[in-house]
Order: structure tokens, then sequence, then C-alpha cells
């Protein structure tokens, strides 16, 4: 149960520290606390991480006890709920915003059954009307012709990520830097698919949930060449500065679609930091050195698959998973021959 002073304070995990300024108001926003201002560094010690104390609602320095906010705001709702059903009961607002729809949900939709708001027929002699009314409703949604190419681009973009089985978070992210590029024209003289797919791309490696370009082209029906091309384009233009993708991050992935259990999933990841620090993998591809760190692991845990069976999932070839095992192996001892 959160204290209250005068007004309602969230209630938080006691030892919830926070190490930079970006985490931070994330996760400020993702509780229901928002604040005035960015975050800055402690005026006494200069450290940026942060201590939220839930029964104080304050926020202290983690290193010297400076209490930097205090009488923190919770915007939430006031009642509590317990499951969906309940939830539903007592919510007194609509959907929240979301750029995924070219409105961003916010427009009225007149539905076709034809029914009232108490589920009774509409009469006969308004059934004319309201049908007139629905055609205007679906004409005024898309206004012009810029309107019109952004709705067909989000329902491109919820097609590719229901394909490729892209969290909601990431599907928000991409709509906004898609978005952000038609602002600014960029879209122009460039196909929309593959706009779409770049800005995907995009929002998948920026949340560290890449998929390849293989997998991009796949879903898009656009060649993963273009979708470089326009991955970098939007990069540019943006000023979007993304680190290289780690073979880490493809190691869950790969190994939920083989069924290797979590230790084969952290010997993998194991063997990559391990050859990372060697500098064997120095202009390697990811995808295939985390397919061979998955081969290496579950053979060492005795959960042994092919190299073909990896190298489907990966979407690279058996070729490619032994030239990566000779020059990790020379490096690395594995303590494994293949």
């Amino acid at each position: 149960m959160s204290k209250t002073f005068g007004i309602l304070f969230l209630s938080l995990k006691e030892d919830d520290t926070i190490t930079t300024k970006t985490t931070y108001a994330s996760r400020f926003s993702q509780h229901g606390i928002f604040r005035e201002t960015e975050s800055e560094a402690c005026p006494i010690c200069g450290t940026i991480e942060r201590h939220i104390d839930s029964r104080k609602a304050e926020v202290t320095c983690a290193k010297c006890g400076c209490v930097l906010e205090e009488n923190l705001i919770d915007r939430g709702p006031e009642w509590r709920a317990f499951d969906n059903e309940q939830r539903e009961r007592r919510a007194r607002t609509g959907a929240p915003l979301t750029y995924t729809i070219s409105d961003k949900g916010l427009t009225t939709t007149i539905d076709n059954r034809n029914r009232d708001s108490n589920g009774r027929n509409i009469p006969e002699a308004n059934k004319a009307q309201i049908y007139r009314l629905r055609q205007w409703q679906a004409r005024m949604r898309i206004a012009n012709a810029s309107e019109r190419n952004l709705a067909f681009a989000l329902s491109e973009l919820d097609r590719e990520s229901s394909r490729l089985s892209i969290p909601r978070s990431i599907r928000e992210d991409a709509a906004m830097i898609y978005r952000k590029a038609a602002r600014k024209k960029l879209i122009r003289g460039r196909s929309i698919e593959s706009m779409v797919a770049a800005a995907l791309y995009m929002a998948c490696r920026r949340y560290e949930v890449p998929r390849t370009l293989d997998e991009m082209s796949g879903a898009s029906s656009v060649s993963k060449k273009q979708i470089g091309k326009n991955y970098r384009f939007l990069s540019r233009e943006l000023k979007i500065k993304l680190r290289p993708t780690s073979p880490s991050d493809y190691i869950p992935r790969f190994a939920s679609k083989l069924g290797l259990s979590g230790e084969v999933q952290a010997k993998a990841i194991e063997i990559v930091r391990k050859a990372k620090e060697s500098g064997v993998l120095n202009g390697k591809g990811p995808t295939g050195v985390a397919a061979t760190a998955l081969y290496i692991s579950s053979i060492l845990l005795g959960e042994r698959k092919t190299q073909r069976d990896i190298a489907d999932v990966a979407g690279i070839t058996e070729v490619t998973i032994r030239n990566r095992y000779k020059e990790i192996a020379e490096e690395v001892d594995l303590g494994v021959t293949i």
C-alpha cells in the first residue's frame, strides 16, 4: 500500500536503483511517475545513479544519499483491478494513443452491425442515414494523399511485424521512425514497403531484438540489399546511431527455435564473450557466430543439434559454422572437436 502525503504516491520496490539518465526517465514513465525536468548528475558527488524510496516518495543519489527529488506524483488511476474484466469495467477512458494507426486511434468508428449502443436493431427508416454517415466517416479519416500513404505504410508495418512476431513496443518505435521520415519527406522517390522494412529493422536493432536482413526480406518481399540501403539512408538522415549487432542478441531466439535449454544458451553466451575478448570475431557476421556458439555449447552439454538444423534456423550454411568454429577454436579452449 502506497503512503499518502496529500497526494497518492506510487509504490515501487525498495531497492530500485537506476544507472543511466535514459533508463531513469523510461522507468518513471513506465510506472506512471512523471517529472518536470530531465534527470541530471548529483550536485554533490556527480554520479547519475538514482535510488527510489517508495515510502518517502523521494529520489536520492545512490552513492551519497543526497535527496534529488521529493513528493513524486502518481498520475495513474486511483483504483486497483485484479483481472482483465474488472480493469475494463472500472476504466473511464478509451484505448491509449498508438502511433501504429494513421489517426493514432483517436477517430470514431461506426460499426457495420446496424445496432445501437444498447444492442437493439436500428429501425429500417434510419439505416440509409447510418449508411451515409458511415461512408462519410470513412472518407474523412483519410483527407489527402499523405494520410493515405501513411495509412498504407502502417498497415504494411503491422503485417510485417505480425509475420516476424515483433513486440508491440518495437512496432510503436518503428512507426515513430517512419513518421519522422515522412515528415522530413524522405519517403519520396522510394517504395513504401522498403522504407517500412528499413524502419522496422532499425527499431529491432535499437531494442536489441534484432532480425536478420533475410528475415526482413522474407516478410516484406523486398530485397535485403534494398532494405540495407534504406536502413543506412534513414540512419544518416535521422541521425540515429546504433551499435553493431552482437551475436549474443541472436542466441535466445535461435535456442528457442531449436528447443535448447537455458544452460546451453548461457554457455553459448560465455563462448561468444571469450571469443570477443580474444578479438577473433572482428569483421564476422553475428548470426554465424551465434549459430556456432550454440552448436558448440549443445555438444558440450549433451543436447547436440546437427549443423544442418542450426544453419537452417540461423539462415546460414553449414560451411559458415565450420569456418567460425575453426577460427574460434584457435583462440578459445573449447574442449570439443568437430
